[in-house]
Parts: structure tokens; C-alpha cells; sequence
């Protein structure tokens, strides 16, 4: 039986992960090199070491054995863990959003990304492949989401709550929602980005009631980031040293400068494009292709509504958060605090992307053609 389980693990997502993660390693060694920070890359990778527990774990365990009544449970301890960061939470830089355990710092919203997956594969899978209804599946499943999304935005964490939108948007899509309904759905959330900029160049004070602070400033800078360059100064010092960076790297002078704040987390795709210039990049988004194309051959393999939709929702999370960070970095997209998975330095982050990858290998392993043959 232990012989069976290990010919269906499979091979290819550990080969993308363990490349990954030694990607992840050395940037962050990189850009904590000779500050007070130096030697983390060493607890990274303890952190990787100790988190295949957990994943070998799940790959084992049948993922259908999750979504019964323990599933429920677990969304609902998650949703009291993002209430409880309103009274015990850990206030760093403006934002609430870890709470200590012991020696330990919990970002409880990583966390619930995964057991909203679950739930809304759940919810979803009822219908088995038939049209979704508005009430009894659209709206259930929304809630699920809405939820979590509502409780991170007052963190403030809009980058996180954003994850959500984009999981939301990436299982309905697989779930046989009527065209007219997506349609509605993306018209809002347009018109929302849209009703933004317009106030932006508007009326700026209206804007700044709907809006934090701190989100009005990224608005700011990324809309105009001529009019205040101290608050620009990021997101221009980022995009120089990716540039300076050139083919195969340049000198690390803005990391070794100390010009890119949080170079081994949320920045740290500007230590990949300085020091090791396009080619790194280059490398960095071909193993990002081929892990979600891996995940999404699986999900076409998969013979289970509730499995092919748990793999749908965590290639939605990876691709919108590689995308929003690569994008802020390079002035796509707004700055925002969110992570580049398995590359940022952070435990709550690699222990919920290690237990995502996880129910990808239990899906695979468990509801698959090969599985089967």
C-alpha cells in the first residue's frame, strides 16, 4: 500500500516546488545578506522541511475524508481567528493582521484561503457539472467568500481580500455559471475600478471616504506618481533596479542600498530581476507555468466535481497573487502587500501554499484517470 501511495504522488509538482523554494532561498539570502536579517534563509528552509509534513499529510489522506462536517468547523474557526485579530491582533505597520501564538506570528487569512476553497468546492460540486442557480448556489457561495473578504478589508489588507475576488471569479468560471450572470459580476467590479479613477480625478475628498488612508496613497502613486515622489519612491527604485538588472544581473546596487523596503518578502522579485536580470525572471515565470499547467492537466484528469474544483480555486490563488506582485513591482498594478508564492520569506504564507499544493497531490493521487487505471 505504501508503495501504491508513493507511484501516485507526483513527481512533477515536487520537482516545480523544491525549484521554487531554492529560488526562494537564495533571493532571500540576497537581500538579507549582511543586514540584521542574515540567516533567514536558513529558517526558510527549516520552514519548507517542517511544512512537507503537513502537505504529505493531506496528500494522503483521501480529500473527499475533508468535506464533510470538519469542513464547516474549520471555515467557522477561521472566521473567529479574523475576528479575534480585531481584539488580540499584532498592529504592524498600520495593519492588523497577525496574531502571536507562543514564539510564533499566525496570519490567519492564509489560512482561511484554504478552507474557503474547500467550502466553495463543496458547495459547488452539488450540482455536479449542472448550471449554477442564482439563490441556491450562487448566492451560498458568494457569502462564503464575501465573508472572509469583508473581515481582511478592515484589517486594512486589500491585497489579501483581493486574493478572494480572484478565486471567486476563477471557480465560478468552472462551475457552469450562466454567461449573463459572469458578465454582471465582472461589469461590477469594472465599473467599481472604474467609479475609483473617476473620483480620483473628480472629487478626491468623496473618494477618501470609501477609502483608507493608506489605499488612497497607492491610488495616488500609482495613478500619478509624479505628484508626490516620496510616496512613488517603492515603486520607482523597484522598477529601476528590475531594469538595472539587464540580461543575466547586474551589481545588487538598490538591494545592497537598502532602496527596496521588504526585499526578502513582499519586494522580492526585484532582488530576482537586479541580480539575476531577465534570464532569472525568465526562469522564475517558466516554473510558475508549469506548475499551474501541471495543476490544470489535473484538473481535466479528475473524475470528481469537488476535486477538479479545489485545484481550479488554488490555480486561481497562485496565478492572481503571482500576478499582482510581479504587476506592483513592474507598475502594472497598484502597490499592495501580498506575497509571491513560495519565493517570499513568511511562514503563514508557505504553510498555506505547501497545504494548497498538498490537496493538489491528495486530488491527483485520489481522482485521477491514472488514479483509476
Amino acid at each position: 500500500m505504501l508503495k501504491r501511495k508513493i507511484e501516485k504522488l507526483d513527481k512533477f509538482i515536487l520537482f516545480i516546488l523544491v525549484c521554487l523554494v531554492a529560488c526562494g532561498t537564495l533571493s532571500i539570502y540576497e537581500a538579507t545578506r549582511d543586514t540584521k536579517l542574515e540567516g533567514l534563509h536558513i529558517n526558510n528552509l527549516y520552514l519548507f522541511a517542517f511544512f512537507c509534513i503537513p502537505m504529505l499529510v493531506i496528500f494522503w489522506i483521501d480529500y473527499k475524508a475533508l468535506l464533510g462536517k470538519i469542513l464547516y468547523i474549520g471555515y467557522a474557526m477561521g472566521i473567529g481567528l479574523l475576528i479575534a485579530l480585531k481584539f488580540a491582533g499584532e498592529n504592524i505597520n498600520g495593519a492588523v493582521r497577525w496574531l502571536n501564538i507562543g514564539p510564533f506570528q499566525l496570519q490567519p487569512s492564509e489560512l482561511v484561503k484554504i478552507f474557503t476553497i474547500l467550502l466553495a468546492a463543496q458547495l459547488l460540486s452539488r450540482r455536479q457539472g449542472e448550471q449554477l442557480r442564482l439563490f441556491k448556489d450562487l448566492l451560498p457561495v458568494c457569502i462564503v467568500f464575501m465573508i472572509p473578504t469583508i473581515l481582511i478589508m478592515k484589517q486594512p489588507d486589500l491585497g489579501t481580500a483581493l486574493v478572494f475576488i480572484g478565486v471567486l471569479i476563477s471557480m465560478l468560471w468552472m462551475g457552469n455559471i450562466r454567461l449573463l450572470y459572469m458578465i454582471l459580476f465582472i461589469s461590477i467590479m469594472v465599473t467599481a475600478i472604474v467609479t475609483i479613477f473617476w473620483l480620483y480625478n473628480a472629487n478626491q475628498e468623496l473618494l477618501a471616504r470609501f477609502v483608507e488612508p493608506h489605499q488612497m496613497s497607492r491610488i495616488q502613486t500609482f495613478l500619478d506618481p509624479a505628484s508626490d515622489p516620496d510616496k512613488s519612491w517603492h515603486v520607482k527604485n523597484a522598477m529601476r533596479a528590475i531594469s538595472s538588472g539587464g540580461l543575466s544581473g547586474g551589481d545588487g546596487y538598490y538591494i545592497e542600498k537598502g532602496f527596496i523596503p521588504y526585499a526578502y518578502s513582499d519586494s522580492i522579485y526585484v532582488v530576482i530581476g537586479e541580480n539575476y536580470g531577465f534570464l532569472g525572471s525568465a526562469v522564475l515565470l517558466v516554473l510558475y507555468f508549469l506548475l499551474i499547467y501541471r495543476m490544470i492537466q489535473i484538473v481535466i484528469e479528475s473524475q470528481d466535481y469537488a476535486g477538479a474544483y479545489i485545484v481550479i480555486g488554488i490555480v486561481g490563488m497562485l496565478a492572481f497573487q503571482i500576478f499582482v506582485n510581479i504587476g506592483m513591482l513592474i507598475g502594472l498594478v497598484p502597490l499592495t502587500g501580498i506575497s509571491l508564492p513560495f519565493i517570499s520569506y513568511g511562514g503563514s504564507s508557505l504553510f498555506s501554499n505547501m497545504l494548497a499544493i498538498g490537496l493538489v497531490l491528495s486530488v491527483h493521487a485520489h481522482n485521477s484517470n491514472q488514479a483509476s487505471s
